[in-house]
């Protein structure tokens, strides 16, 4: 596709295969999107009416939604980059006039997308959280899932003969990201590192190559200069502080207020200003909860990554001359912004762009405080 850069497209049902010539020479457009929520993918097809896409692949089922298993992978200078394996959820057609100019066009989603099709109901009798992720994971072991899970910090169980919890009618993913959310942790489906593979990971939300960053991000330096755009914005009402009440655990009547700053703990400041509180709000219903459910509510509140973080950045680059792939869940410096905006950032999210002879990239990145606290930012 370029120089020291090759695109290889997986696509069947069950188990994809590398598609025929007809397909990825009828490639136009391939959008693969990775953030902090979950992937998608979407990809364009130029298409004529004798083209083979339209006459016998289509009708025969081969761009099919939910049977369709698709894996894309950008080899970097020789090395494989799984950008995404999840699945088609739908099909547009867009005859043209014009010769050449109808479009075909498919997205999709990650593989947890089949985990968000069935609504079920399952009892959960006396199982800690971390019992009741293993179980509904491993319902999924055929698409190649290896859970990561991390206990939460404070796990409620319920005595059999007080009730239970269990799952009514949500689905596996609706539940996983609901159980997260309390604990103030993130769910999400990370592919690789080997096609058919994929990592399935319940934990607080860090970056994974702590401390080590991705090459930096350079605006403004002339020949190093390796991004197309870069802005950044300063959101003075991100900060608040939250006050918790709960009732003293003897007399279960003396109220006690706890005041909490939204600081993430495993989202430590990357600058030296911080962004002071501008909000103040109040927890409603803790008081009411056994001090373990209490606990694990503000514990998740103080893990909450998406009320700590002031300081965003969006922009573009050009993978060629990046001469790398930027990661979202990981850290990239910034160079070249000035005093206030350089030093090392969050990278939220990343929207791979590809097209025949051209492959860019747009992110989002994020931290709290201006100013690095860092003396310089790896190259």
């Amino acid at each position: 596709m370029l120089k020291g850069v090759h695109l290889t497209l997986l696509m069947g049902p069950g188990v994809p295969m590398p598609v025929p010539d007809i397909v990825i020479n009828s490639v136009a457009n391939i959008q693969v999107t990775n953030s902090k929520d979950r992937n998608g993918f979407q990809i364009s097809f130029n298409v004529d009416k004798k083209s083979e896409l339209l006459k016998t692949m289509l009708p025969a089922g081969y761009f099919d939604p939910i049977s369709t298993r698709v894996m894309i992978i950008a080899t970097l200078n020789g090395f494989p980059n799984l950008l995404m394996d999840g699945f088609i959820t739908h099909q547009e057609m867009t005859p043209s006039s014009e010769p050449g100019k109808s479009t075909l066009t498919i997205t999709g989603e990650d593989v947890s997308v089949v985990m968000d099709i069935v609504e079920i109901i399952v009892p959960f009798p006396a199982m800690p959280d971390v019992v009741k992720i293993y179980f509904l994971l491993g319902q999924f072991a055929f698409l190649g899932l290896t859970p990561i899970v991390i206990p939460p910090p404070v796990t409620t169980v319920k005595v059999p003969t007080d009730g239970w919890d269990g799952l009514f009618g949500k689905t596996h993913r609706a539940f996983l990201k609901q159980l997260a959310s309390e604990c103030g942790y993130v769910f999400y489906i990370i592919p690789g590192p080997l096609p058919g593979q994929n990592i399935a990971y319940f934990g607080p939300d860090i970056d994974f190559n702590l401390p080590v960053p991705q090459p930096a991000l350079s605006i403004n330096m002339d020949a190093d200069t390796n991004v197309e755009s870069l802005s950044f914005s300063l959101n003075g009402l991100a900060k608040k502080i939250r006050v918790f009440t709960v009732y003293d655990p003897i007399t279960k009547k003396i109220p006690i207020p706890i005041p909490l700053p939204n600081i993430n703990i495993f989202k430590p400041p990357m600058g030296l200003r911080l962004t002071p509180p501008a909000k103040l709000e109040f927890a409603h219903g803790g008081a009411k909860l056994p001090l373990d459910q209490a606990a694990k509510e503000i514990l998740g509140f103080l893990m909450n990554k998406e009320n700590s973080l002031a300081v965003s950045g969006n922009g573009s680059l050009d993978v060629v001359r990046y001469n790398n792939l930027l990661r979202p869940r990981m850290l990239v410096g910034v160079r070249g912004a000035g005093i206030t905006y350089d030093g090392l950032y969050y990278v939220d999210s990343v929207t791979h762009n590809i097209k025949p002879g051209e492959y860019k990239q747009n992110f989002t990145l994020s931290r709290d405080g201006l100013i690095a606290n860092t003396p310089m930012v790896p190259v």
